[in-house]
């Protein structure tokens, strides 16, 4: 007891030392700010790019430390899950030939890394949110070995003090409980950063948040996670839930989360967003040796502010500030968090180049733009972008509510091509960036739209996880192909390649929507449900969704049957108790033999102890169908790529 209690202490002493060196970091970036030793004067766009490693099944690939090695190369790096990386590209200065210059780093570097990955038996993937990611492989044996990523799930869970809670409702609806951050590795971004001086910050961070939301519209990419349809942007809500760590228990107390849109316009200074978070926020790291920033700044030198950057490191706004040096040169920059990674190399700089030309319009045309839309506006307009992409209505600086749709196509695209001349970009950079966007809005084809109609234009029989193989598969070929979303074709259900693979595990084709009921439910209403739905199994199952029991239509009508049979005996009375059951990661020839060893119909299916699904004959008759359409199907008759 006596060393938890030291323990406890120490780090409470640690986390004192780390917030006074944050305080003053903060007091060493105002002196600067007051003796004009910000760089000023020029400007200059940077971004990072986050991937998916996949495996020859399209699934994801926990092997990012022998990629890395294989890369030996300093602008790659890794990201939370073994299945994420990471590549940084150059600063370039926003002027002639920034846009190519950028595409070119970012080709070169996705084809290093394509190359790494081949090299130990996996494929690169460009997208928001993966769509054949499962719960399964969120799994902590999947965050990277990193003493930072484990002190980050630590401090975050200590924080929320439960289980993380997730609901999303888009076409489909998300429930899902788990048990670290690693839900966060499921989205992947493409973040822009906009070097600017001191004297601009405060406005230009302003016109970032007002262009959220017309800007994320344009770039979604993340329509659907584990199977289900949810928002244009699912990364927002999710990743917005994923390190929420508030525990509120009263409606009446306002408290911000970790990620967030902000509280409000800035006035008078950069300051004002690290204050703010400081204030708000408790920060996750304590101990370390950091500068002495201003005693640096005494001295001479420039500082780099580590506490600070750590702290900022662990609030996630939208769009963030961050402090860098750069060749000796303290500087300011906003970082772009909202778009999402791929579809393509060339969408990619495209969406930066919406962002970016859009940027340089309005800081022309509006000298301060917080008069123009009230915050609270932006915030819902943000939101609602991320929920319905091209089709959402927004409320715009004219005072109007327009279609995303169509406030890009008749207003932000020509304006973004302005903004874009003005800051020197040529005209063939500008008609090749902004062609790729203003197709995507003629066509309604974003990432997200073509994801979605991908999914819903295959067969029904298919399953969710079949269709995201397939979408995952036409996704891997078509950005290696190189052409923009606009011009892509649907993806086909055989483009995944050896149906198989979709059935490796019960969970890839277990039956979710399940009629149950409780123990205390009659008979006669059991009976009905079975006539009414034309099943032949009914699960019971307790108000926490634990498993109980199993009826079978067989043993119901062996007891209605019966003279001294009543319709209104509780179920409980007639089900199978401790039936037999899976999980499900449980391999499907285990589940086969299982069902033929105790000559069962129906397996429930089970994770964390909870109902989460069921496996029937149907199932197992549906493959074999698709086995012997397999073998009699002529040869080459399958499309799509092979992985290697």
């Amino acid at each position: 007891m006596g060393e938890s209690k030291n323990s406890v202490q120490r780090e409470s002493d640690d986390r004192r030392g780390f917030l006074q060196a944050v305080m003053r970091d903060l007091e060493a970036l105002e002196s600067m700010i007051e003796r004009g030793m910000i760089e000023r004067g020029r400007r200059r766009i940077g971004a990072e790019l986050e991937m998916f490693l996949v495996d020859g099944h399209w699934q994801p690939h926990a092997c990012s430390m022998a990629v890395l090695k294989e890369l030996d190369d300093p602008r790659f790096t890794t990201e939370l899950a073994q299945f994420n990386l990471e590549a940084n590209l150059s600063p370039v200065d926003f002027g002639p030939g920034a846009l190519r210059r950028t595409e070119r780093q970012l080709n070169t570097l996705v084809a290093k890394a394509r190359s790494a990955a081949a090299a130990v038996g996996g494929r690169v993937i460009c997208t928001g949110i993966l769509p054949t990611i499962r719960t399964a492989d969120l799994g902590l044996e999947n965050l990277t070995p990193n003493p930072r990523y484990r002190a980050l799930n630590d401090a975050l869970s200590q924080l929320r003090g439960e289980s993380y809670e997730f609901r999303i409702l888009g076409s489909d609806e998300l429930l899902l409980k788990h048990d670290s951050v690693m839900v966060e590795s499921c989205n992947a971004s493409f973040q822009c950063h906009f070097q600017l001086s001191d004297e601009e910050f405060p406005h230009l961070y302003n016109i970032a948040q007002v262009l959220a939301a017309p800007v994320l519209s344009a770039v979604g990419n993340s329509p659907m996670l584990f199977g289900k349809r949810l928002w244009s942007e699912t990364r927002i809500a999710l990743f917005e839930q994923a390190v929420d760590t508030r525990r509120v228990r009263t409606e009446m107390r306002k408290v911000a989360p970790r990620v967030w849109f902000g509280g409000g316009y800035v006035r008078k200074t950069v300051l004002e967003l690290f204050r703010e978070d400081l204030s708000r926020f408790r920060a996750l790291w304590c101990g370390g040796d950091v500068e002495d920033s201003l005693a640096v700044l005494e001295a001479g030198g420039v500082p780099k502010l580590q506490a600070l950057c750590l702290h900022n490191g662990t609030v996630y706004r939208w769009n963030r500030a961050c402090y860098g040096v750069t060749d000796g040169k303290p500087h300011l920059r906003i970082e772009n968090r909202i778009i999402p990674s791929g579809p393509s190399t060339v969408d990619s700089v495209a969406n930066a180049a919406l962002w970016f030309g859009l940027m340089s319009a309005l800081a022309d045309r509006y000298d301060d733009i917080t008069t123009e839309l009230p915050f609270d506006r932006a915030t819902a307009n943000f939101h609602a972008a991320a929920r319905h992409g091209l089709g959402a209505e927004l409320h715009w600086l004219d005072g109007a509510v327009h279609s995303a749709e169509k406030l890009l196509r008749e207003q932000l695209c020509p304006m973004a091509r302005e903004g874009l001349r003005l800051s020197g970009i040529s005209s063939p950079e500008i008609d090749r960036y902004m062609g790729v966007m203003e197709e995507r809005v003629e066509k309604k084809q974003t990432g997200s739209l073509w994801q979605l109609r991908s999914f819903e234009s295959m067969p029904e029989t298919a399953t969710p996880f079949e269709r995201a193989r397939a979408i995952t598969a036409a996704l891997c070929a078509r950005q290696i192909e190189g052409r923009p979303v606009a011009q892509w074709e649907l993806a086909q259900i055989d483009e995944g390649g050896d149906w198989a693979t979709s059935f490796q595990r019960v969970d890839q084709f277990m039956r979710t929507e399940l009629f149950t009921v409780s123990g205390e439910e009659p008979v006669g209403l059991v009976a009905n449900m079975m006539d009414w739905n034309g099943i032949r199994h009914v699960l019971v199952e307790d108000g926490e969704h634990h498993l109980v029991g199993v009826v079978s239509y067989r043993s119901l009508l062996r007891v209605l049957g019966r003279a001294e049979a009543g319709a209104d005996r509780p179920i409980s009375e007639l089900m199978r108790r401790d039936p037999i059951f899976v999980t499900t990661d449980c391999p499907t020839l285990d589940a086969i033999n299982l069902m033929r060893q105790h000559r069962l119909s129906c397996l429930p299916v089970l994770k964390d102890g909870c109902l989460v699904g069921v496996v029937t004959e149907r199932e197992f008759l549906d493959i074999t169908a698709n086995l012997l359409e397999e073998r009699l199907r002529p040869s080459g008759s399958v499309g799509g790529a092979e992985p290697t």
